[in-house]
C-alpha cells in the first residue's frame, strides 16, 4: 500500500508540475501573439446575423501567421461550427457572449482522418460548435461566456425531423427524443496537444459539454460550466486522455458532472487529476465509465463538493473491458447525494471482463436523503424504475472476476433509513437472489433491493475497512454490512448506530481480520 501511495503521490505532482509549466508557457505565449479581433472580419454583435464565415476567417488568418489570439469584444455573437487551428487561442473578453446557432444545419460534420475505431458508436459524434481534431499549443480564455442555447437547437432538430425533412440519413430517436449523435456538443477535440481552457462561463449544449478525446496535456481550470438545457447534458467528458488537469471548477449539469470514459482498445485514460471543485448533478458526480473499453489509471480525485444530486457521488465502473488501476480519491463532502460509492465490474462488452483494483477511497462524507436529491432540474435523469428502500454502497464483482485491493479509510455516510420489509426483502439466507446483472448496464440501482443498508460487497478480495462511521436517521430492519464471496477483508473502526440493525452479514468470506467491537456479527454457510 504504501508503494501505490508513492506512485499516487507522484503522479499528482506530475501533473501539478506540467500543468503548472504549461499554463505559465500559454500565457506568456498570449501575451506576445497578434490579435485578430473577429469584427475586423466581418462579424457583427447583433445576436442575430450569423458569424460562423467571419470568426473561421480571424482563426484561419491567425493560423496562418504561425499563431495568434482571436478576440471577441463586448457583445452576443452567434455562429455554427467553427474549428480550432494550431498556435491559436480564443479570448472573450467581459461582457462578449458567443452564441451558438438555433439551426442543426449551422453545424458542420468535421471528419477525423487517423483517429483509432471505436466499437462504440451510439454516441459517438464530432459535431459541435467548437471543434478541434490534432489543433496542438491551442488556448481558450476569458471572462466572457459561451452560450449552445440547447434547449432551442434540440427541440428544432425533433421538430425537422418530424416534419418529414431529413437532418441526417441515420437519424434516429431515443424515448422520444433526438438521439445523442444528432445533436451538437458545446466542444468537441480529438487528438489535440497542449490545450488550456480557463475562466470562462459555459453552457447550455444540446448534449454533452466539453468532450476531449485522445489528446495529450489538457488544463482546465477556473471554469463555470451550467449544462442542464436539455438531455445527456454532461459537464466535462475526458475520453482516453493522458496528462489532464481539471481544477477549480463548478458544474451544474443534468448528467454526469466530471465523467472519464474510454472509447478505444488499447488506449485509456493515464495521468487525470481532478482537485477543488464542486459539481451539482442529475446523474453522478465523478464518474469513471460507462463506456469503458481501454481503462482508466493513475487518477486523482480530491477536494470535492458535491451536493443534490441524483446518483453517486463517485462511481467507478469497468464493464467493457478496460483496466481500472492506480485511483486514489480523498476529501469528498457530498450532501443531498443519491449514493456515496459504487464500484462495479461487469462484463457488458470485450472479449473478457476487466479488472478494478488498487484503489484507495478516504476522507469522505456523504449525506443520502430519503427523497429523491434533484427535484428542482426541468429535465432529470431517468427515474429507477421501481419503488425501493434506500440504496446502500456497493462494492461488485462477478463471478470468476473479483474486484481486488479497495482501502477505504475515514469514511462517514448518513443514510436515511425508513426501510420496509413491505416495500422489498431480501432474507439472510436467500442472498444468492440477489441477481448478478452480468452484461448491464452499471448503476447503483441495477441490482434492485439489496439485503444491507450501508455496504453490500460480493465478489471482491483485498478489501480494507478502515475508520468507517455510518449513521441512521431512522431505523431499518437490514444489517449495516453484507459481504459475499469477499477474500482478505480486514475490518477495524467500525462506528454503528447502537441498535438491533448494527449487523454484519458474513457468507463465502475468507481469510479475514475483524476487529468490530459491540457488533452483531452473522456468519452464513
Amino acid at each position: 500500500m504504501l508503494k501505490l501511495k508513492l506512485k499516487w503521490l507522484f503522479v499528482l505532482l506530475l501533473v501539478n508540475l506540467f500543468g503548472f509549466g504549461f499554463k505559465c508557457l500559454a500565457q506568456n505565449k498570449t501575451k506576445s501573439q497578434k490579435e485578430f479581433l473577429i469584427t475586423n472580419y466581418g462579424a457583427k454583435a447583433d445576436a442575430k446575423t450569423l458569424n460562423t464565415a467571419a470568426i473561421q476567417k480571424a482563426i484561419d488568418a491567425a493560423f496562418m501567421n504561425n499563431g495568434g489570439c482571436v478576440v471577441f469584444p463586448k457583445g452576443q455573437f452567434l455562429t455554427g461550427s467553427i474549428q480550432m487551428k494550431t498556435n491559436v487561442s480564443l479570448r472573450l473578453d467581459e461582457g462578449a457572449v458567443l452564441l451558438g446557432s438555433t439551426n442543426p444545419t449551422d453545424y458542420a460534420k468535421i471528419e477525423f482522418p487517423g483517429r483509432p475505431e471505436s466499437l462504440k458508436k451510439d454516441d459517438l459524434s464530432q459535431i459541435a460548435l467548437i471543434v478541434a481534431h490534432k489543433a496542438n499549443n491551442i488556448k481558450l480564455l476569458g471572462k466572457g461566456k459561451i452560450d449552445g442555447q440547447g434547449l432551442q437547437l434540440a427541440l428544432n432538430i425533433d421538430s425537422l425531423h418530424h416534419a418529414g425533412i431529413t437532418v441526417d440519413p441515420n437519424y434516429t430517436t431515443r424515448r422520444n427524443r433526438p438521439n445523442e449523435t444528432m445533436r451538437p456538443k458545446l466542444f468537441r477535440f480529438s487528438q489535440c496537444e497542449n490545450v488550456v481552457i480557463e475562466g470562462l462561463q459555459l453552457s447550455n449544449a444540446s448534449c454533452w459539454g466539453l468532450s476531449f478525446e485522445l489528446c495529450t496535456n489538457l488544463n482546465l481550470n477556473g471554469l463555470k460550466i451550467v449544462n442542464r438545457a436539455y438531455w445527456n447534458n454532461d459537464g466535462i467528458d475526458i475520453t482516453d486522455c493522458k496528462n489532464v488537469s481539471i481544477t477549480n471548477c463548478d458544474l451544474d449539469t443534468a448528467d454526469d458532472g466530471i465523467c472519464l470514459k474510454s472509447y478505444y482498445p488499447g488506449y485509456y485514460n493515464d495521468g487525470i487529476y481532478i482537485a477543488n471543485c464542486s459539481i451539482k448533478s442529475s446523474a453522478s458526480a465523478v464518474k469513471f465509465g460507462t463506456a469503458s473499453y481501454g481503462g482508466f489509471k493513475n487518477v486523482v480525485v480530491k477536494d470535492i463538493q458535491v451536493a443534490d444530486t441524483f446518483r453517486s457521488a463517485i462511481a467507478i465502473e469497468s464493464v467493457d473491458g478496460g483496466v481500472i488501476e492506480n485511483i486514489s480519491v480523498s476529501n469528498i463532502n457530498a450532501v443531498n447525494t443519491g449514493n456515496a460509492i459504487f464500484i462495479r465490474l461487469g462484463h457488458r462488452a470485450g472479449e473478457k471482463a476487466g479488472s478494478i483494483k488498487n484503489v484507495s477511497i478516504k476522507d469522505v462524507k456523504v449525506q443520502v436523503p430519503f427523497g429523491r436529491p434533484d427535484s428542482n432540474y426541468d429535465l432529470r435523469g431517468p427515474e429507477v424504475d421501481f419503488f425501493h428502500n434506500p440504496f446502500p454502497s456497493s462494492i461488485v464483482g462477478i463471478p470468476g472476476y473479483e474486484i481486488e485491493n479497495v482501502s477505504l479509510e475515514n469514511i462517514t455516510i448518513s443514510y436515511p433509513g425508513r426501510a420496509s420489509k413491505g416495500m422489498a426483502y431480501v432474507p439472510l439466507s436467500r442472498l444468492e437472489q440477489v441477481p448478478e446483472k452480468i452484461q448491464d448496464y452499471p448503476e447503483f440501482s441495477m441490482f434492485g433491493e439489496l439485503p444491507a443498508w450501508g455496504f453490500y460487497v460480493r465478489h471482491a478480495k483485498g478489501l480494507s475497512f478502515k475508520n468507517i462511521k455510518l449513521t441512521l436517521d431512522d431505523v431499518d430492519f437490514r444489517p449495516a454490512f453484507v459481504f459475499d464471496e469477499v477474500q482478505n477483508l480486514n475490518m477495524e473502526q467500525i462506528d454503528l448506530p447502537k441498535e438491533k440493525s448494527n449487523q454484519l452479514i458474513l457468507k463465502n468470506v475468507n481469510h479475514s481480520k475483524i476487529d468490530l467491537k459491540e457488533t452483531n456479527i452473522k456468519t452464513i454457510p
